[in-house]
């Protein structure tokens, strides 16, 4: 039997300025703005507080309206969703203990038991942040810097996320690199998140890191200044995310799809 599933919050930060899909909250994915789509998610996995944290009233203004989702606002120069998360935690009073997963108000189809699965996997583990991960099967994506890829320790917890190669698999890719051998672990990274709700503030707090800087991964400052990361395996597939104009036509196509 599954252990049942703790008692979390879903914060979803929404930034109403993105450089490559401009308001992007707001865009439409057959007929419903994006994040509405996203919090409606967050409720379908059945969290006992969903919060959007919004830096503009007109993100606020898509979301009136919708049952069971507060709306915080926040303030417009936080460098990070975390940060702004970390507003929200502090105008709430959420517990220190609190479970707080971070979905992301560009997933508008994250599945509800990968919601449910990162709060799980930050119940689990006495680690104050947790994340989750799906096998890389494709030659290529292991080699694009776009797909981030991670390693993990035999208890579950990240060792280094990364966008080069990683594992390098040295004897296999030394013969040809078209194909995965089937003996190494590959990863890729799925930028869902729970935090402890008092490891928020904590994080806030950090310096900025090199191997973070060098990466462009924000998850590597905490592991650089020694906080442990639980990682599991998604049990659901998360479609791709929406950054650009052409990733919003996918979507509105494979909605579609789904008839």
């Amino acid at each position: 039997m599954s252990p049942a599933v703790p008692s979390f919050i879903v914060a979803i930060p929404a930034r109403y300025g993105s450089t490559r899909l401009p308001a992007k909250p707001l865009r439409e994915i057959g007929g419903v703005p994006m994040v509405l789509r996203v919090a409606r998610r967050a409720l379908q996995a059945g969290a006992r507080q969903v919060v959007v944290a919004v830096d503009d009233p007109r993100v606020a203004a898509a979301l009136d309206g919708q049952a069971g989702v507060d709306i915080c606002m926040t303030r417009a120069d936080h460098a990070s969703g975390s940060d702004r998360l970390a507003e929200c935690a502090v105008h709430y009073g959420w517990a220190d203990d609190a479970i707080v997963v971070n979905l992301q108000g560009d997933e508008p189809f994250a599945p509800a038991a990968g919601i449910r699965a990162v709060a799980q996997a930050l119940a689990e583990d006495d680690a104050p942040m947790a994340t989750l991960a799906t096998p890389l099967l494709d030659a290529a994506e292991l080699f694009d810097p776009n797909v981030v890829k991670l390693v993990r320790a035999v208890n579950g917890r990240a060792l280094y996320f990364s966008r080069a190669p990683l594992p390098w698999a040295r004897d296999a890719f030394a013969l040809a690199r078209e194909a995965l051998p089937a003996d190494a672990p590959f990863l890729r990274h799925i930028g869902i998140y729970a935090y402890r709700a008092g490891f928020l503030a904590c994080y806030t707090r950090m310096q900025r890191t090199p191997l973070e800087q060098a990466e462009s991964l924000e998850q590597l400052r905490v592991l650089e200044h020694g906080h442990a990361i639980a990682v599991r395996l998604t049990p659901a597939p998360f479609p791709p995310g929406i950054d650009t104009q052409a990733d919003l036509e996918r979507a509105e196509a494979w909605l579609r799809a789904q008839g």
